[in-house]
């Protein structure tokens, strides 16, 4: 695969995959989960939620970087 330079995008669909395994509570608050330059972009309906996991920013991005293998995000944004 990394001669074809798919790995890449892979592992980042591995990764936005994975946020429902990393983060199960918020499954049904979650509305988008994407990435865009090295940084996760989720979308949370729950103020509460929202704010709980901007304090785990850094614990989530190790977790999920883990989970797939790769360091494929430095940052996380909850909006």
């Amino acid at each position: 695969m990394r001669e074809y330079s798919l790995e890449t995008p892979f592992l980042e669909r591995r990764l936005v995959a994975s946020w429902k395994e990393v983060v199960p509570a918020a499954e049904q608050y979650t509305e988008s989960v994407e990435i865009r330059n090295q940084t996760l972009w989720v979308k949370i309906s729950s103020p509460a939620l929202r704010n709980d996991l901007l304090m785990q920013r850094t614990e989530l991005t190790q977790l999920l970087n883990n989970k797939v293998g790769a360091n494929i995000i430095n940052d996380i944004r909850i909006i």
